[in-house]
């Protein structure tokens, strides 16, 4: 089975954006996913120019911070802000024309950085967004990169990055043993979503899932490829 460790947001913060690089030098981790609004993606860009090993995707958001296109009123409160939260599912659905303008500016944007882009996921999966599904569609083959799996895209899995993605590396699912648990699991390939970080100010200013990145952290740092694994 080929399994692919992939670190998300990658330059929320400095702490985390060095954690991640740290997970990849020293343990498992061989892609992350860049947050182009974040509060160190600058930082995460020189840094990634430093260590070309580390594939680098881009990690759409609409759920967190603020856009990067200037004209996109419908998908921001009165600060500015998404207005979206990791409750979407729950809240009225978008104008897909602006979800589009807004995640084509941020594609634009890494693409300006210069790294080549190696697939596209997104912040609390809201590519996964039934009422999206046609805007991620037309994304991925615009800008010709793999997706990320998620239940709405499964009948297209020639967009996919993987056949099946492992969300449970995440709380209370840290832990060594996670090989045994992927032993039990079918298909060709899948990817192991993680969090790894350094706990820092920023970090604890705008996430509740602090501690527990040093953690996961610690463990893709430690954890051992079995033979039957094709780790990437």
């Amino acid at each position: 089975m080929n399994i692919l460790f992939n670190a998300d947001d990658f330059g929320l913060t400095k702490g985390v954006t060095d954690g991640i690089v740290q997970a990849h030098l020293n343990g498992c981790i061989s892609s992350t996913t860049l947050m182009m609004n974040g509060m160190a993606t600058d930082y995460a860009v020189q840094l990634a120019k430093k260590v070309p090993s580390l594939d680098v995707g881009i990690h759409l958001v609409l759920t967190w911070g603020k856009p990067v296109h200037p004209d996109v009123p419908g998908l921001v409160d009165k600060d500015g802000s998404f207005k979206f939260t990791n409750r979407y599912q729950t809240e009225e659905p978008p104008n897909p024309e602006e979800v589009k303008k807004e995640w084509r500016a941020q594609l634009d944007a890494f693409l300006a950085t210069g790294l080549p882009l190696h697939h596209i996921d997104s912040h609390h999966h809201v590519h996964g967004w039934e009422p999206l599904k046609q805007v991620i569609l037309e994304i991925a083959n615009e800008y010709k990169v793999p997706v990320r799996y998620v239940d709405s895209l499964q009948d297209h899995p020639e967009i996919l990055l993987t056949d099946s993605l492992w969300l449970d590396f995440y709380g209370d699912g840290i832990y060594h043993e996670l090989f045994g648990e992927l032993e039990k699991t079918e298909g060709k390939s899948i990817e192991i979503m993680t969090h790894p970080g350094i706990m820092d100010e920023d970090l604890v200013s705008v996430s509740s899932y602090t501690k527990e990145r040093e953690k996961e952290l610690e463990i893709l740092c430690s954890l051992e490829s079995p033979g039957w694994a094709n780790v990437l």
